[in-house]
């Protein structure tokens, strides 16, 4: 089989190298792909939010199936575009994308049908914001409505941090049009779980449960990160809790989407917040989080292949959907300066790795033969083992033997989760 997957960053590094573990797979096409994941794949330069070309080359190439992993392309319609012209696709339509797409539109979509979320109010008059923000409760969280690069939420601790996030979301429109909408929802404790699940739209099959770190440096200190590393499984997701989530809100939410006419297919992120009160959606993503797909597929011993065409097709509750028992760990080593400004083309260099050591490529390049630096997340090196402290000190002892100028990661990952055990 020829397989295509749009994107280009460790999550994508993720999935190809857990398809190409199919025997039945021939061929796997990365667009764009990167300096790290050519390695596994035939990368083509074509930008995942140039959907007129990556249409193009599927039905040129015979494309036998697709994966459209970034949220991007995935708002922007490119499962339905391939689908239009036969090419099967694991994915959300744009319809069913919108629930990452449009915080407001997730938000009352939570509020109709009945699922803990914080309480919330949307606005598309920057005056009324300000106003509004008189009478919150601090912290308050302000959240542009759109697709912001994970860079649209601000967690401010005062009216001053709040006004001055909606002054920059829709005065400023730091993130274009994105930003002429806001959410400005109560602020809400607790420990933080990630848990990505296939669905085929009626059944689901959540993966198991992480935890990430997104805060730049060690002890969650930090401007906000798209992900310093996870680990997996999270210790505050106790069965209780899991399934208070099957009933309150995974269920819940697929209902709500059918009833809304945009049954989701595809891989749905619930981004959670254990409160007093019980479970509370914090955020819906339409797609495999990035640096969670490091930790989760690793633990995956069901065919990666079998399971998007079942969500496709519709037949999720036909097969078996395993994970290990065992734990995993992911630290992200990053160009210094990250997230803010930081310098590429450094060579990376790889020494002997354990042979159950997994790296998963995102900032890379190739340049006269060597793979290089080009990003600010670089790459994440994983490791598994059958209790967490040990896959995280295989993962720490794996990522000494990875260098280039200027790389940095943090020293703490999986710290909290061992606390809570």
């Amino acid at each position: 089989m020829r397989l295509l997957v749009v994107g280009g960053g460790g999550r994508e590094h993720a999935i190809i190298k857990k398809l190409k573990e199919n025997p039945e797979v021939t061929e796997i096409f990365a667009l764009p792909g990167n300096g790290g994941i050519a390695a596994d794949a035939e990368c083509v330069d074509i930008g995942a939010k140039d959907i007129d070309k990556i249409v193009d080359f599927a039905v040129d190439n015979k494309i036998d199936f697709a994966v459209v992993a970034p949220d991007d392309p995935l708002v922007l319609g490119c499962v339905d575009r391939l689908e239009e012209k036969g090419v099967p696709v694991f994915g959300p339509t744009k319809a069913a994308a919108r629930i990452e797409g449009s915080k407001a539109f997730s938000k009352d979509l939570m509020k109709k049908h009945g699922i803990p979320t914080a309480d919330y109010r949307i606005f598309d008059d920057p005056d009324d914001a300000l106003d509004h923000l008189k009478t919150c409760k601090y912290p308050t969280v302000v959240k542009a409505d759109g697709l912001a690069l994970g860079k649209g939420v601000v967690i401010a601790e005062n009216r001053e941090e709040a006004e001055k996030a909606v002054r920059a979301a829709m005065i400023d429109r730091v993130f274009g049009d994105s930003g002429k909408e806001i959410v400005i929802e109560e602020f809400l404790s607790g420990p933080e779980v990630s848990v990505l699940a296939f669905t085929d739209g009626v059944h689901i099959a959540p993966m198991v449960s992480s935890m990430d770190h997104k805060r730049a440096l060690d002890g969650d200190k930090g401007l906000n990160t798209g992900g310093m590393g996870t680990i997996a499984p999270n210790p505050y997701y106790t069965p209780e809790v899991a399934k208070r989530c099957m009933d309150e809100i995974f269920l819940p939410t697929l209902k709500a989407m059918r009833e809304e006419g945009s049954p989701f297919k595809g891989c749905l992120y619930f981004g959670l917040m254990i409160t007093a009160e019980g479970p509370k959606v914090i955020e819906y993503n339409c797609r495999f989080g990035d640096p969670e797909t490091q930790v989760v597929l690793p633990l995956l011993k069901t065919d990666l292949l079998t399971v998007m065409k079942a969500c496709r097709e519709g037949t999720l509750d036909k097969i078996e959907v395993e994970f290990s028992r065992e734990s995993a760990c992911c630290v992200i080593v990053a160009s210094e300066g990250y997230p803010v400004s930081y310098k590429k083309g450094y060579e990376i260099k790889v020494g002997d790795l354990d042979p159950d050591a997994r790296i998963f490529y995102a900032g890379a390049s190739i340049k006269d033969g060597k793979t290089v630096t080009s990003g600010g997340r670089v790459l994440g090196v994983t490791c598994t083992a059958t209790d967490l402290k040990t896959a995280i000190d295989r993962a720490y002892s794996q990522v000494e033997k990875v260098s280039f100028e200027n790389a940095y990661y943090r020293k703490d990952i999986g710290k909290r989760a061992l606390a809570a055990n």
